[in-house]
């Protein structure tokens, strides 16, 4: 079943891609290792996640490894799932529409939302991949290398090299700047407040 939510004033349908900026200005110890790995990382877009439905549900992958988390309701919250993710604190960015322009009838769609979903889905409880170079691994997950998993058996290849630097050895790792730059997409009007 394919669900829908808004987010930001975007909508969104199960596959799509939340596109996410770490915040800098958070003073924690855990938060330095993802404000360090944010400045490595090319572009403005720093972590993804897939909104797979019911209601505000979706996967990520980051420092406590595959998890499942609950959008907390229409406005990106971070420090309100901050217990859930575990994480950092961040900002959204846009979403990014990977089936969008793509010549792909209306029931193979929702076949390809579905199967995204439940491949997500089934990866919860999976480690972090620190060896970003290996983005076809399947035992660990780094953000951007769940959705690019997901979406590939179905020619869908969002490693697309796009807005990201073409340095000796980088083209394995999927980056997530190369989902917001290789694929449609649409921006958050609502500013990062210090309530973020």
């Amino acid at each position: 079943m394919i669900h829908t939510t808004t987010l930001n004033g975007l909508s969104i349908q199960t596959g799509d891609i939340l596109c996410m900026a770490f915040d800098q200005d958070e003073n924690s110890r855990p938060g330095d290792y993802w404000r360090i790995l944010g400045m490595l990382i090319p572009g403005e877009v720093d972590h993804v996640a897939v909104y797979v439905g019911p209601g505000g549900r979706c996967v990520e992958a980051g420092g406590r490894g595959v998890i499942a988390f609950d959008l907390d309701g229409e406005l990106w919250a971070a420090e309100k799932m901050f217990k859930h993710r575990g994480r950092f604190k961040d900002h959204l960015v846009g979403v990014a529409y990977p089936l969008q322009g793509l010549d792909i009838p209306e029931e193979g769609q929702i076949r390809i939302r579905n199967s995204v979903a439940e491949y997500c889905l089934s990866q919860v409880g999976k480690p972090y991949n620190i060896n970003f170079l290996n983005p076809d691994r399947e035992e660990a997950f780094y953000c951007s290398q769940l959705a690019y998993k997901a979406y590939l058996p179905y020619g869908i290849n969002l490693n697309t090299n796009r807005g990201v630097p073409n340095l000796p050895g980088s083209s394995s790792i999927v980056f997530p700047q190369e989902i917001w730059s290789g694929y449609p997409h649409k921006r958050s009007s609502r500013k990062k407040t210090n309530c973020d």
